[in-house]
Formats: C-alpha cells, structure tokens, sequence
C-alpha cells in the first residue's frame, strides 16, 4: 500500500478521475483549475529548451564523424516523411469507408466562434514556420554548436561543465515532475468543465473513428516497427506509462517532451540519436495530429455532401502534407493548422470548423498522446538502424534483467 502512495502513476490517475468528476458535478469550479495545467505546462517550458540544447550539443561533440550526424538528420526527416504521410493516407482511407460525418444532424451540433483561427489561419510558409517553431530554433542553435565544439581542440573545458549543468538540469526536472498530478487535474477539470460530456453526443461517431485509428495506427504501424528490432510495443508503452499520462491529462506532448528523453537514453537510444530525433520529431513527426487533420477535413466533406473527386483528394493530402507540418505538439495548434489547410483547399466550407470546435479538445489527448509515443518509436527505431541502441539498457528496464536478448 505504502509503494501505491508514491507511485506518479497512481496520483496521476487519481488527479485525471477528480478533475473529470470535477468538471462534470461543478463545471464553474473545473474552468478555473485551467490556471494549474497552464502554469505546469510553463514550468515544464523552462527545461524543454536547455535539455534539448544540452542534449543535442553533447552528443555531436562526443559522436566526432559529422558526416553520422548528418546521415542520422537525413534519415529521421525521410523516416518522418514516410510515417506521415502513411498516417495520412490511413485517416483519409478510414474516413472514406466508415463514413462518420454521413447523416450527421447540422443543427444539433452547437457550433463555436471560429473567427480566431480563421485570422490566424494563412498561407504556409516555412520562414514563418522557422519563426513560430522555437523548438526548431534551439535545435538549428545546438546542432551548430555541437559542430563547433566538435572540432575545437580544448573542448574538454566546455564539455566537463555542460555535462555538470546537465546532470542538475535532470535532477531539477524530477522534482518539477511530482507537479505532474497537479497539471493534469487542472486540464482534465478545465476540459470537461469548458466543453462538458454533452457536446461529444452529435459527434461521437467521429471521435471514436479518431482513438480507434490513432490506437491501430499505434499497435499495428508503430508495433511492427518497433518488431522489426524485436521490441515490444506494450513494454516500451508501460515504460512510459507516467508520461503517457501526463500528456493524457494536459493534452500537450510537450509537457512530458524532456522526461521522454531521459528514459529513451536510459533505454538504451544513445544522446546523440535521441538529442537529433526527438526535437526534430516534435515539429515534423506528428502522426496523431496528421490522423486527425485527414479525418477531420473528410468528416466535414461528409457533412456538407460533397462529393471529393480522386484529384481533389489527392490535392488535399498535398496540403496536408505541408500543413501538417506547422502543427507543434501544443494544445489547440492541430486546429488553427485545420483552418489553413481548408482555406487552401477551397473546396470545404471553412464555417464548418465550428461544428468541430467542441469536440476538438477531446480528441487532442488521441493527437498528443500518439505524438508523443511516434517520436519514441522513431528514436528508438532510427537508434537500431544506426546500431547506436544498447540493448543491455533495454532489457533491464523493459524486462527487470540485464542478460535477456
């Protein structure tokens, strides 16, 4: 009993249960918890940038062949590229067959103010997806960086206290992670409370198509990568089962975006593959929120009763295909992307995001949490691929044992 009351797990779920019951019984209450989510995200914001630039510089200066580097980033983008556009094409081909938005009743669905989006919504562009994207700042900023110290010949003198500053910026993030209960309660209270049960009714059939995609998409697509190196995907998801959580609670996968480093290096992925991979992931390996992109602008096809052509289906993967890619794991930004994706498809009616702006926050937690486990699976994939995985590591946290292959 006294091991359940320390485990982050179970406070965790206990924190989820109460913010839902809150949000449901006391829905005034629930709204102002938002304020906890808010600030835990923030707080985890402080460590999200020096651990990915201490993790990134570290590990090139100690990988010593730049030409590795450069094969690794080459790889991840072309692994990255792949894997979204084959979640794409399985959102849009799911959509078509089950068909969730056909018969769905226009006028039961209560719809939101979607001016905001549709200001924000614009052309793509990649200097301004450059400019938006500090995560993509900070990892340009460290790759260079590493390069540098790669090459310069006293680089013991930097190296020795990075990787002091390191080791306590770690240590700082396990206290900062018992907060984790206290976010999730406030995103769960203000996500049930803000939008309330009710508002899943009209569109059910479509959020259920989008957690039961995401969940194939993580078992059968993500498994057999993960099979092809002999690693089991139930394993790796019960490794990081806290973290899994968090982003539940707070429907963001940036919150737990640094603990997901660390355990990926204490499973065996080394610091340089893991640094390059998992930032990089962030921005352009976003395959829950590509899933639901497709099957939202379906959805909306179905609704309207437009019948979408071969080409213009072809048309709008291409958009989303570039879209997609201005999606960061922070909550909400699936939708502002959404928007621009039908302004420059022009063949939806943009008016019909309200519909979807209820629902939208429920199925973020699907969008974040499959985020989260695509980018573990693509380091841990691109690690093997790179023979730069250590599978003794892997065995003694998967397993509890160091000899088993």
């Amino acid at each position: 009993m006294k091991k359940l009351f320390t485990n982050l797990t179970f406070w965790v779920l206990v924190a989820i249960t109460a913010g839902a019951l809150l949000g449901n019984f006391y829905p005034g209450t629930a709204i102002k918890m938002k304020v906890f989510g808010d600030y835990f995200i923030v707080l985890i914001k402080y460590f999200i940038y020096p651990i990915i630039f201490l993790t990134i510089s570290l590990g090139i200066s100690n990988m010593g062949d730049l030409k590795k580097t450069g094969r690794v980033g080459g790889k991840a983008l072309l692994y990255f590229e792949i894997v979204t556009t084959f979640a794409l094409l399985i959102g849009i081909i799911v959509s078509h067959f089950i068909q969730p938005g056909r018969g769905v009743d226009i006028s039961s669905i209560k719809g939101g103010d979607i001016s905001a989006y549709i200001k924000e919504s614009k052309e793509f562009s990649w200097l301004q997806f450059l400019k938006d994207n500090p995560t993509l700042q900070i990892l340009i900023v460290a790759i260079i960086f590493g390069i540098w110290l790669s090459r310069y010949n006293k680089k013991e003198i930097i190296i020795t206290p990075l990787t002091n500053i390191s080791r306590y910026v770690f240590k700082a993030l396990h206290f900062v992670m018992l907060l984790a209960p206290l976010g999730a309660f406030g995103g769960m209270a203000y996500t049930i409370g803000k939008f309330g049960i009710h508002t899943l009714l009209p569109l059910i059939r479509l959020m259920v198509c989008v957690y039961i995609t995401c969940l194939c998409f993580i078992f059968i697509v993500l498994g057999l990568l993960l099979r092809y190196y002999n690693i089991s995907i139930l394993k790796f998801l019960k490794y990081i089962r806290n973290e899994l959580l968090i982003v539940l609670g707070t429907s963001s996968s940036e919150a737990a975006l640094p603990s997901l480093i660390e355990k990926l290096e204490r499973m065996g992925c080394t610091k340089s593959v893991t640094g390059l991979v998992v930032p990089a992931g962030y921005s352009f390996n976003l395959d829950g929120t590509t899933i639901y992109l497709s099957m939202a602008v379906m959805f909306l096809a179905q609704v309207y009763n437009i019948e979408l052509t071969l080409h213009q289906v072809f048309v709008i993967i291409g958009v989303l295909l570039v879209t997609s890619k201005g999606a960061a794991g922070v909550t909400g930004s699936g939708f502002i992307v959404l928007a621009s994706t039908l302004t420059a498809v022009k063949v939806i009616p943009i008016e019909g995001l309200a519909f979807l702006l209820g629902v939208d926050r429920f199925m973020s937690e699907a969008r974040a949490l499959t985020n989260f486990i695509g980018n573990g699976v693509a380091t841990i994939w691109l690690s093997n691929n790179e023979k730069e995985f250590d599978r003794s590591k892997m065995n003694e946290v998967l397993y509890g044992q160091g000899n088993r292959e």
